[in-house]
């Protein structure tokens, strides 16, 4: 679906005719005059909020300017607020879109390859805290998601990296044939649209068996336990994507040695990172990462849920104690 379908898409599922357009700096550069004609021509009202582009913008500060914005516009109820950009714009639009007025509409337009495949999907929502991230948020299941596959060729090469971080998390976790086909970067540059809808396939059915993050999807977190503490540890200046694969590697290389998986998984893993290039060297030591992961929002109690593949294409999830986490993660 192009952007241009936006307006006629939205009138479909949006009974109010104001709508909020939340973009960063560079996407809106880019994509808000399209977005706004088109919502115009579907005979919207349209507002706008701008924050700056990164992960920084995923604050309490945008937050509440984002709500405020919301109450002096006002939008009501019927109304919506439209994401048009990445996974931070994704992630706070729909957070503000969850809590002001208890809940309004929300339409994700994701114009980065990771917000399309990942944080687009499945009404998770959420700012970051200065103990960590995705800390404060809430489920909020958007009323339309528009992938544009178009918009990825503005993509700087390092953002499409990012993308492919999560792309190979969902080989990893489920689909090995996937997995194999992305150790051939021409096939999956020639083979974005698909990429795109296998993986919101993958993540639409885990997030069908548990919309709340109570079983099976946790899986859908593989790497991102690690992942999340290596974004804080570097105060966000390493991508989610990079982050991510460094989690993954780290997983495997712990299943590895605890007998968890089988032994070519780690190998596996590092070829095709290699391939992307993302780095395979862990810049921070264990100590510093599993106190971060102490604020993991997934801890439960003194436990917590590690998603462990077993080989290219399952994982199962372990639950460990915090000191146990700690010792295997020392000990890989």
């Amino acid at each position: 679906m192009k952007l241009e379908n936006l307006g006629a898409s939205a009138a479909k599922v949006i009974t109010g005719r104001t709508a909020l357009v939340v973009t960063d700096e560079h996407v809106g550069a880019l994509y808000i005059e399209r977005a706004t004609v088109s919502l115009e021509k579907a005979g919207f009202s349209v507002f706008t909020f701008t924050i700056k582009p990164g992960e920084a913008s995923k604050n309490a500060d945008n937050y509440l300017a984002l709500l405020n914005h919301m109450a002096e516009i006002p939008l009501t109820r019927t109304d919506c607020a439209v994401a048009l950009g990445g996974g931070v714009v994704g992630d706070l639009t729909g957070f503000a879109a969850a809590t002001y007025l208890r809940g309004i509409p929300v339409i994700q337009v994701p114009t980065s390859l990771l917000a399309m495949v990942d944080s687009a999907v499945g009404g998770k929502t959420a700012i970051n805290l200065e103990a960590g991230k995705n800390l404060a948020g809430a489920f909020h299941m958007p009323a339309l998601v528009l992938w544009d596959v178009s918009l990825l060729d503005t993509l700087p090469e390092a953002q499409f990296q990012d993308g492919m971080g999560e792309i190979i998390k969902y080989g990893v976790l489920s689909d090995a044939e996937l997995f194999g086909n992305l150790k051939n970067p021409a096939w999956t540059k020639e083979n974005l649209e698909f990429l795109v809808k296998r993986c919101v396939e993958i993540k639409e059915s885990f997030v069908e068996q548990d919309r709340f993050d109570r079983g099976e999807r946790q899986k859908l977190n593989l790497g991102h336990t690690i992942g999340h503490a290596i974004e804080r540890a570097s105060d966000f200046t390493v991508s989610h994507g990079c982050a991510v694969a460094l989690g993954m590697l780290k997983i495997a290389e712990v299943a590895t040695k605890n007998g968890w998986c089988e032994a070519k998984i780690v190998p596996e893993l590092r070829e095709i990172l290699n391939v992307y290039g993302f780095s395979t060297q862990m810049p921070w030591d264990m100590p510093t990462l599993c106190a971060i992961m102490r604020a993991d929002k997934k801890r439960k109690g003194d436990e917590i849920d590690l998603v462990i593949p077993e080989r290219i294409g399952s994982c199962v999830l372990k639950r460990l104690s915090l000191k146990e986490l700690e010792q295997i993660l020392c000990e890989a």
